[in-house]
């Protein structure tokens, strides 16, 4: 199978419309998703504090073969996030050294990969974000080819090239491009709404009373 690709025709965010999801958790803004568009739990930053933001850049690999991976990076433009479906395999890295200082060259904004990355010490001290599936030593295998971008699902996200990429320390959310402006509006009223709860639980108003949730029954002795 060869390495196939899908000519983007996203439209590109200016830089000022995509610094205003800066600090933006992705758990505020898959709330207001219906808590949705959340990659599995299992996707991780290989450090902590390691933050995302970007538009998407998609990848399907084969299962052990970064081929198509390595192709994207020579694709992917400044600020972009490389989106890759590995498959959720996790004994075979796709990502590493190599490509995390190539991947800076090119000016990436960051990966998330439903696999396996390695060198996790080398991406640390470079400082690029990857959020992974899993780490572990074993290399790939070349040849077999992939897709790039093209729609995906990673770690049970679907995601197509120019959506916004959110992570931190939680995960990843994923808001599809077609609703970023309804969706940064309701997010930044979350943010403001959830300061008031802070502030009334500083206060001694615990939350249950806010939500107005009722008294629990006793249950009697027997």
């Amino acid at each position: 199978m060869s390495i196939q690709r899908f000519e983007p025709k996203f439209k590109t965010l200016a830089k000022d419309a995509l610094d205003r999801w800066r600090g933006l958790a992705p758990a505020i803004v898959s709330d207001c998703m219906n808590r949705t568009q959340v990659m599995a739990g299992a996707i991780k930053p290989v450090a902590p504090g390691m933050r995302l933001l970007g538009q998407a850049r998609t990848v399907e690999c084969m299962v052990g073969d970064n081929s198509a991976a390595h192709t994207a990076i020579g694709l992917a433009r400044p600020g972009e996030v490389l989106v890759v479906d590995a498959g959720g395999y996790a004994d075979t890295a796709l990502w590493g050294g190599i490509m995390t200082r190539a991947a800076l060259k090119r000016g990436i904004g960051g990966l998330v990969i439903d696999g396996a990355v390695r060198d996790v010490a080398e991406i640390r001290e470079l400082g690029f974000p990857v959020f992974s599936r899993a780490v572990v030593p074993a290399g790939p295998h070349k040849g077999w080819g992939g897709v790039i971008d093209g729609p995906i699902s990673c770690a049970g996200c679907p995601v197509k090239p120019g959506d916004i990429v959110i992570g931190d320390d939680d995960g990843v959310c994923v808001v599809p491009l077609e609703r970023w402006e309804s969706i940064l509006a309701v997010s930044l009223e979350k943010v403001a709404q959830e300061r008031k709860t802070n502030a009334s639980t500083a206060e001694g108003v615990l939350p249950s009373a806010r939500m107005g949730l009722p008294e629990p029954e006793l249950i009697a002795d027997k």
